[in-house]
């Protein structure tokens, strides 16, 4: 399958000791699939729909509320996915961007950081969620998330910090606020270089949160079948 990985942020040279960035991150946690690039905080954006047989979103620095002309053109091109019944995954900002785009409401926590290894409690088990799982682990780093959904959407996935931890919008569109893709050290590197605002406790708790094995092959496998039903 050919995904258009659409690319907010840079990740490449941020940690000297950590090569590659969000295209080799989510390369491995895809192997199998085909992936076209467009640097969309560059004002790189597909023409169509059509370009890719699917989409993914990525994280960012940025927030969705943010004045950037080109975050008003990635919300426009995920209405256009909308419109074209295109399957789309949003992950963290992706799945932020998600939710603002089709009328929700995105807001910074009044939890604070949601960061480390957490879990997400699955509400609702979904054909395409194979194999299913109770409840997951991954990777988290935000302090924005989902206050309130788009018309019609469903939520998936909860935790203690965030309420919307997974949500489905129409049948083709997918949002995860965590991070299946990041590695432990990539993770780790990122919570550090932020530990002055995520703060010294929760900073502690979070890097020893990345000692627990994570769900992210299953996570993968679920974003495979979305995409692919």
């Amino acid at each position: 399958m050919q995904i258009g990985l659409l690319e907010c942020d840079d990740v490449v040279g941020r940690f000297a000791h950590i090569k590659g960035g969000y295209r080799e991150m989510f390369a491995a946690l895809l192997p199998e699939a085909r992936f076209s690039y467009y640097e969309v905080h560059r004002g790189q954006l597909p023409q169509t729909p059509a370009e890719c047989e699917a989409w993914l979103c990525t994280g960012s620095q940025y927030s969705v509320y943010d004045e950037r002309g080109w975050i008003e053109t990635l919300s426009a091109f995920i209405r256009q996915l909308k419109e074209a019944q295109s399957p789309f995954v949003g992950i963290c900002f992706g799945h932020q961007m998600l939710a603002h785009a089709l009328g929700g409401e995105v807001a910074k926590s009044r939890h604070g950081w949601g960061v480390g290894i957490l879990k997400v409690e699955i509400l609702k088990q979904e054909p395409w969620m194979q194999p299913p799982l109770a409840e997951l682990r991954i990777h988290h780093m935000h302090q924005d998330q989902v206050q309130r959904l788009p018309p019609g959407a469903v939520v998936l996935g909860r935790s203690d910090h965030c309420e919307v931890g997974m949500f489905r919008a129409g049948e083709t569109m997918l949002g995860i606020e965590g991070h299946p893709e990041f590695t432990v050290a990539f993770s780790e590197a990122l919570i550090r270089s932020r530990a002055e605002r995520i703060g010294a406790k929760r900073t502690e708790e979070a890097l020893a949160s990345l000692s627990q094995p994570t769900h992210a092959a299953v996570v993968a496998k679920w974003i495979s079948e979305f995409v692919s039903q």
